[in-house]
C-alpha cells in the first residue's frame, strides 16, 4: 500500500510539473504574439500617436486622377464630374447645400463645394426631366434653397442666347470674399439697399467681378454700367473697381425705387422680368443664410456658344495663353 501510494503521488507530482511547463510555454507564446502586434502598430503610427502614412514603391508611370463627385480639394472644376443621374443630383445638392451653410469655413473646402454646386445646377439645366424627381426627393430643409436656384436658372435661360463667337473678355480672380462682403455692407449702410441684392446682381453681371470686358450694349465694369449711367451715379470713381461699382449700384437702385420697391429697382437695372426673378431668388437664399454667399462666390464663367458651352477660367483672355476649356461630360 505504501509503495502504491508513493507511486501515485509521484505520478501526480510529475503531471503537475508538466502542466506548469505547458502553461508557461503558452504564456510565453502569447507574450511573443502581443509583442509582434505592438511592433506592427508602432511602425504604422507616428511617434506622437497620430496615424502615419505607409507608402509603397513609386509607380513607374504617372497615375491619372479621375473626376470625383466628393468634396475633395481639387485644383479646378474640370476635375469634378457633374452628377450622372437624378438620384446623384439629389445626393450632391443635399450634401453641398448643407455643407455651404455648415460650421466648417475652410476656404479650400468652400471653393470645391461652390464648384460642385454650380456644376450640379448646370447638369440639371441640361436634364430638365430630372428636376421633378430631384425636388421631390430633397430633404425639407434643402428644398427651398435648391428651388430658389432652379427658379433663377429657369428665369435666366432665355435672357442671353448662344453666341457665335467667344467674347473679348479677360477673366480675373475676384477680390477676397470678405472684402466684397464689406463693400456690400458699406453700400447697404449708405443707401438702405440690402447687401443680398447687390451680391446677387454682382453674381449675375460678372460672376463677382471675374469678367473684365464690355457687354454687347457697351456696359462696363463689375456691375455693368453704361457710360451715361456711370457718369450720374459713379461719383467720380473707377467703373472697373469693385468697391466703386458696388457703391454706385446701391445709389442707382435707391434712385430707382429701392429698397421700398425692389422689383421696380431691379427692373430699372435690367429691363427683363426674368432678371428680376433671378436676382430676387439668389438674394432670398442670401437673406435666409448669408453663408450661401460662399458658394456663389466660387461660381465660374461658363459661356454659351452655338457650338456648345465652354468654361472661361480665371486667367483667360482673348488670344492669350489660357484658352476656353471643354466642360465635363453632361
Amino acid at each position: 500500500m505504501a509503495r502504491t501510494a508513493d507511486g501515485t503521488a509521484n505520478r501526480r507530482a510529475r503531471r503537475r510539473r508538466q502542466q506548469r511547463r505547458r502553461v508557461a510555454l503558452g504564456i510565453g507564446a502569447l507574450v511573443l504574439v502581443l509583442a509582434v502586434v505592438a511592433a506592427v502598430i508602432a511602425l504604422t503610427r507616428g511617434g506622437d500617436g497620430t496615424d502615419a502614412v505607409v507608402t509603397g514603391p513609386a509607380p513607374s508611370t504617372p497615375v491619372s486622377v479621375p473626376p470625383t463627385t466628393a468634396t475633395t480639394l481639387v485644383a479646378s472644376p474640370e476635375l469634378i464630374a457633374p452628377p450622372a443621374s437624378a438620384d446623384a443630383a439629389t445626393t450632391t445638392l443635399t450634401r453641398v447645400e448643407r455643407a455651404l451653410r455648415g460650421e466648417d469655413r475652410d476656404r479650400d473646402r468652400l471653393r470645391a463645394l461652390g464648384w460642385e454646386q454650380q456644376l450640379a445646377y448646370r447638369q440639371l439645366s441640361n436634364h430638365g426631366d430630372w428636376i421633378p424627381a430631384v425636388v421631390a426627393a430633397l430633404p425639407a430643409d434643402v428644398r427651398p434653397w435648391v428651388q430658389a436656384n432652379l427658379d433663377a436658372s429657369a428665369a435666366l435661360s432665355k435672357l442671353t442666347p448662344p453666341q457665335t463667337s467667344l467674347p473679348d473678355w479677360t477673366i480675373l480672380a475676384p477680390p477676397p470674399a470678405d472684402a466684397m462682403r464689406g463693400y456690400y455692407a458699406e453700400a447697404e449702410q449708405q443707401t438702405g439697399i440690402s447687401w443680398a441684392y447687390l451680391a446677387a446682381i454682382h453674381l449675375l453681371e460678372t460672376r463677382m467681378g471675374r469678367i473684365r470686358g464690355n457687354s454687347t450694349a457697351g456696359a462696363q465694369g463689375p456691375m455693368q454700367f453704361i457710360p451715361s449711367t456711370w457718369a450720374a451715379y459713379g461719383n467720380g470713381g473707377d467703373v472697373n473697381d469693385n468697391r466703386d461699382a458696388i457703391l454706385a449700384a446701391g445709389r442707382y437702385l435707391k434712385a430707382a425705387g429701392g429698397p421700398a420697391d425692389m422689383d421696380k429697382a431691379i427692373y430699372a437695372y435690367n429691363h427683363d422680368q426674368g432678371y428680376v426673378v433671378a436676382v430676387k431668388a439668389y438674394a432670398q437664399n442670401l437673406l435666409d443664410n448669408p453663408r450661401a454667399y460662399d458658394g456663389y462666390y466660387q461660381w465660374q464663367v461658363y459661356y454659351r456658344t452655338v457650338d456648345g458651352t465652354v468654361l472661361l477660367p480665371e486667367g483667360y483672355t482673348t488670344g492669350g495663353p489660357i484658352g476656353p476649356r471643354a466642360l465635363p461630360p453632361a
